[in-house]
């Protein structure tokens, strides 16, 4: 196994060292990244270097399946019914006080959109 010795004044190395190209808005290449973790144990060398090997798989994003095309539409939709909700004077009383009343429960929706949204997608999944 391998060594890193830092040079003086360097006292960790973590994160991304080596980046892949970016083409066509994807990431092709190695990706090397190096974590440095102070803990109390036996063993002196706290470095791990990872490789990430390009992805072998490519999407064809002209090909999605009938159930990929349907989340999509509902996604779509569900954001355009929250937003239009959200200008919606009559109901826009009772859906502030119904989002502040859930906001602060386990589960609860922490942005008044979010929680329309959410609204407005279990209508279209029904």
């Amino acid at each position: 196994m391998g060594k890193i010795t830092y040079a003086p004044g360097i006292s960790t190395v973590s994160g991304s060292l080596a980046r892949p190209k970016k083409m066509d808005g994807h990431n092709h290449g190695d990706y090397v990244i190096a974590t440095h973790r102070t803990a109390a144990t036996t063993n002196p060398n706290c470095n791990r270097i990872y490789l990430r090997k390009p992805d072998t798989y490519v999407r064809d994003t002209n090909s999605y399946s009938a159930h990929e095309l349907e989340l999509q539409a509902r996604m779509r939709n569900a954001s355009r019914n929250a937003h239009a909700r959200m200008q919606n004077l009559s109901t826009i009383e009772a859906d502030t006080a119904a989002f502040k009343a859930q906001k602060d429960q386990p589960g609860g929706k922490k942005t008044f959109y979010q929680y329309i949204f959410n609204l407005e997608y279990d209508k279209l999944r029904q």
